[in-house]
C-alpha cells in the first residue's frame, strides 16, 4: 500500500510539472511541437504566436474602422491578442458611437453606431512571398454571422488585378454554412473580379466528425510557377492553373509576391446577421508557417 501511495504521489508531481497546452476546455490543444520538415523545402518564416500580448509589430499591421463588404465590425487592434499559444481574434458585440460619423454623408461606412468590434491583421510591406507551401493551423467559429478568413493579396496593382487567394473563408450561402477556397484575378473592369471558387458544405466535414467545429484544422496552400492548390487537412479543396488566370493586360497576378491577411469579419455581404444572443465570436490561429524549395 505504501508503494502504491508513493507512486500515486510521484505521478501527480510529474503531471503538475508538465506545461499546460490546453487553450480552454474542449478537445483541441495548441500545438507547441517543433515544426515538421518538408522534403526538399526549408522553413523560411513562421509565427507560432507563443508570446503573450499583441501580435508581433515587426510582422503585422492592423486595419482600422469599417473596411469592406458592408460588414458589421469595426476593426481595431484591441481584439487581437496572443494568448495560450494562439492568436485569438475575438469579435465582440458593443454599442458605441462611430468616431468617423458625419451627418448627411451617404456611405455605408458612415454608420452612426458601432455594433461589433473585431480585428484584421496583415503583413503588407513587412513580409511577402513568391511561391512556397503555406501551413496555417486554426480553429474557426461557425456561429451565424461569423466570416473568418486566411487570404493573400499581390503586392502590385489595384484589386482585383493584383490577385486574391482565399486559403480559407467560412460563411453562409443560401443559409448553408460553407468552407471556401477561392482565387480571383482581373477582368479589366474596376472592382470586378474573375472568380474561381469552391464551396464545401460544413456538413461534409461534420458528418464524419461531429466535433469538427471544436477542433483545430490545417489549411495548406501549395504554390509554384504553374499552379495553386488549397488543402484542408490534406483534402484538396480547390486548384488553379496559371494558364487560365491571366489579367486582360496579359499579366498573371499569381506570379508576383503576395502578403498574408488574417481577419474575422461579421455579417456583411456573406456572414449573415448574428443572433441577438451572440455576444462574442472567436477565431484562433495556432501558427503560420511558410516553406520554400531549397535551391
Amino acid at each position: 500500500m505504501q508503494k502504491i501511495h508513493f507512486l500515486l504521489i510521484l505521478l501527480l508531481l510529474i503531471t503538475a510539472c508538465r506545461p499546460t497546452k490546453k487553450i480552454e476546455a474542449g478537445v483541441s490543444k495548441a500545438d507547441f511541437s517543433k515544426p515538421k520538415d518538408l522534403a526538399g523545402m526549408k522553413l523560411v518564416w513562421q509565427d507560432e504566436f507563443n508570446t503573450e500580448g499583441v501580435p508581433d509589430t515587426a510582422t503585422w499591421e492592423h486595419e482600422h474602422g469599417f473596411v469592406r463588404n458592408h460588414e458589421l465590425q469595426w476593426y481595431q487592434p484591441d481584439n487581437a491578442v496572443c494568448k495560450n499559444g494562439v492568436l485569438l481574434i475575438e469579435a465582440r458585440r458593443t454599442n458605441q458611437p462611430n468616431p468617423n460619423f458625419k451627418e448627411g454623408q451617404n456611405d455605408w461606412r458612415n454608420r452612426k453606431n458601432i455594433t461589433f468590434t473585431s480585428s484584421s491583421i496583415n503583413t503588407r510591406g513587412k513580409k511577402d512571398w513568391l511561391f512556397g507551401t503555406f501551413l496555417i493551423r486554426a480553429r474557426i467559429d461557425t456561429t451565424l454571422g461569423a466570416w473568418p478568413a486566411i487570404w493573400t493579396l499581390g503586392v502590385k496593382e489595384p484589386w482585383p488585378e493584383k490577385g486574391e487567394i482565399d486559403i480559407m473563408e467560412f460563411y453562409r450561402r443560401n443559409n448553408v454554412p460553407i468552407v471556401l477556397g477561392n482565387f480571383a484575378w482581373g477582368t479589366g473592369k474596376p472592382y470586378v473580379a474573375k472568380w474561381d471558387g469552391m464551396d464545401v458544405p460544413l456538413s461534409h466535414f461534420t458528418k464524419n466528425n461531429p466535433k469538427w467545429v471544436n477542433e483545430f484544422h490545417i489549411w495548406r496552400m501549395d504554390w509554384d510557377k504553374n499552379s495553386l492548390k488549397i488543402y484542408l487537412d490534406d483534402e484538396l479543396i480547390n486548384e488553379a492553373d496559371f494558364t487560365k488566370t491571366i489579367n486582360p493586360d496579359g499579366k498573371n497576378p499569381f506570379l508576383q509576391p503576395h502578403y498574408l491577411l488574417l481577419n474575422l469579419a461579421i455579417g456583411g455581404d456573406h456572414g449573415g446577421t448574428p443572433r441577438e444572443s451572440t455576444q462574442t465570436i472567436r477565431y484562433e490561429v495556432d501558427y503560420v508557417r511558410v516553406y520554400q524549395k531549397i535551391e
